[in-house]
């Protein structure tokens, strides 16, 4: 708004300019030729300053209801069934503009929206506020509304003791598994960066489940080998990837290694086809010691193809 006031402001003290120019040439002298040239130069110069203040308030206005529509419309229309487009624009260029702009980051901005439309200790209505703030204001790398849905039915299926995430992010596919626990199950979730789990940690509480959840943070490569001394468990029942993509074989096989799975303990991977994971996929599907099966899906919040890879350890 300042712009548009500062220019009401000049175009006010313009028009008192160029009234009282008025009075000046009106009451000159006839005989004083001069003052009656100069005051009309004076009403072109000022009348020349109103036409070209009021084209840039003409063009600053369609500039302004163009880049509107653009960013409001068009680009997320466009970006809906495109995955590399989509995190382009998202989580490269938009996430960086809204930090930039409100001063806080993504998650800040997810817990904002928590706090302000979910119901404290209602973990479906954390659930239902991150995806309503995710599809209709900000998107966000959770696992999503969609694929979610993939997560639950397989959550519900193996009814894990013990399950571990790689990747809390904000806490979303936290609140999501851990509703889903049965008492006395346990939920250990890893994440490398402090200020996310700071959020997670908050979200979670919103949602009630923080006696189900133990954030860890760190490197998954080295929380890992120390799971079990530090937990006192034998094996994880249900692991669930969704962390750096570059890291889910590594930390598979550092699992395996560790003898953390045990047969029948069944791995989920998110967002194995965009932005992908295609040597996870080699890895599991040509291994003999894993059976797997895809489940098609859709990049969370678009229409661009994703997926999770369900993947059994056979021992």
């Amino acid at each position: 708004m300042w712009p548009c006031n500062q220019n009401s402001a000049l175009l006010k003290v313009l028009r008192s300019l160029h009234g009282r120019l008025i009075k000046l040439t009106l009451s000159a002298r006839v005989e004083d030729p001069e003052a009656v040239k100069h005051g009309h130069f004076c009403l072109s110069v000022c009348l020349l300053i109103l036409r070209m203040l009021l084209s840039l308030l003409a063009v600053a206005v369609v500039s302004a209801a163009v880049l509107y529509v653009l960013y409001h419309w068009l680009i997320p229309a466009a970006v809906q069934n495109s995955g590399w487009l989509a995190l382009i624009w998202h989580d490269v260029i938009l996430e960086r503009v809204l930090n930039i702009t409100t001063g806080s980051s993504r998650p800040q901005r997810i817990l904002k929206a928590v706090q302000k439309n979910a119901t404290k200790g209602d973990p479906q209505s954390v659930i239902s506020a991150i995806d309503y703030y995710c599809r209709h204001k900000e998107w966000a790398m959770n696992v999503g509304d969609e694929k979610g849905l993939i997560l639950d039915s397989v959550l519900t299926e193996v009814n894990p003791s013990i399950s571990l995430e790689l990747g809390t992010y904000c806490g979303y596919s936290s609140v999501r598994i851990a509703r889903l626990l049965s008492p006395n199950s346990k939920l250990i979730t890893v994440e490398f960066n402090p200020a996310f789990a700071a959020i997670a940690r908050q979200i979670i509480a919103y949602a009630g489940l923080q006696d189900k959840v133990t954030i860890v943070e760190g490197a998954s490569g080295d929380l890992i080998p120390k799971m079990k001394e530090r937990f006192g468990l034998k094996s994880f029942d249900f692991v669930f990837l969704d962390h750096w993509k570059d890291r889910y074989v590594p930390d598979t096989k550092l699992l395996e290694d560790c003898g953390l799975l045990r047969k029948g303990t069944v791995l989920l991977a998110d967002n194995v086809i965009c932005p992908g994971a295609p040597e996870y996929l080699k890895y599991v599907r040509n291994n003999p010691r894993y059976e797997s099966r895809y489940y098609q899906s859709f990049l969370e919040y678009t229409k661009a193809e994703d997926g999770l890879e369900k993947s059994v350890f056979l021992g």
